[in-house]
């Protein structure tokens, strides 16, 4: 019953991997389905998933979960149709199934607290006012202590509501700064495989603190 639940939610594809084999992970990109909400800042976490999932020639525009291999290490790449409040209606249950342990769960989203293409890698943390978040740590039974790649957004201006800022599209200043963040994302995903969260979020948090000096008084 909850498998088909988590077809529905998740419209997963991936078989069981064979066994014995290396702990897998699970990547979780937060976002909102449809073409309405496509290229939105609250979609990059979407974005992410469809990026890394490009640069290991995966398709991902038929289904929204798909399981990989890099190198031995069997990887899942999810993005929960459920829309982003409910985010972790199919992320909860997707992590049980394949009895994961939550610090193999890097979930990645949006994060209006950091800089327009600012990144961080954090082994955990509350939700931070973020609604998909919440769903998540929620269906995690309140467990906080999982991993998560926040992509920085930067602020609404002005007296903007913070609802609709979310809901635009980038221009193309911040779509570029998007768009190499994600580059960078990439690299540090690889990296966080091969030398586990601890090292890769050390390093990768080093750099992305200077791009963060570099960038948070330039305008997007």
């Amino acid at each position: 019953m909850m498998l088909n639940k988590l077809y529905k939610r998740c419209l997963c594809s991936s078989s069981p991997f064979p066994s014995p084999s290396p702990q897998p992970w699970l990547f979780v990109g937060l976002g909102n389905p449809g073409d309405k909400y496509k290229g939105t800042r609250h979609n990059v976490g979407f974005e992410m998933i469809d990026a890394y999932a490009e640069s290991q020639g995966i398709p991902m525009d038929t289904v929204h979960c798909k399981a990989s291999f890099v190198g031995d290490i069997p990887v899942f790449l999810a993005k929960p149709q459920t829309y982003m409040n409910l985010s972790g209606e199919s992320t909860g249950p997707l992590a049980a199934y394949y009895k994961l342990p939550l610090n193999r769960v890097v979930v990645f989203h949006d994060d209006m607290d950091l800089p327009c293409g600012v990144l961080r890698l954090n082994d955990k943390g509350g939700h931070g006012r973020h609604n998909g978040l919440k769903s998540v740590i929620y269906h995690f039974h309140g467990n906080t202590e999982f991993p998560r790649l926040r992509i920085g957004i930067g602020r609404p201006p002005g007296q903007m509501d913070p609802k609709a800022f979310l809901l635009q599209k980038f221009n193309a200043t911040a779509r570029d700064r998007i768009d190499a963040a994600l580059q960078e994302g990439i690299v540090a995903l690889k990296q966080l495989m091969s030398k586990g969260l601890t090292e890769t979020a050390r390093c990768f948090n080093s750099e992305q603190k200077y791009k963060h000096l570099r960038l948070q008084t330039i305008p997007t």
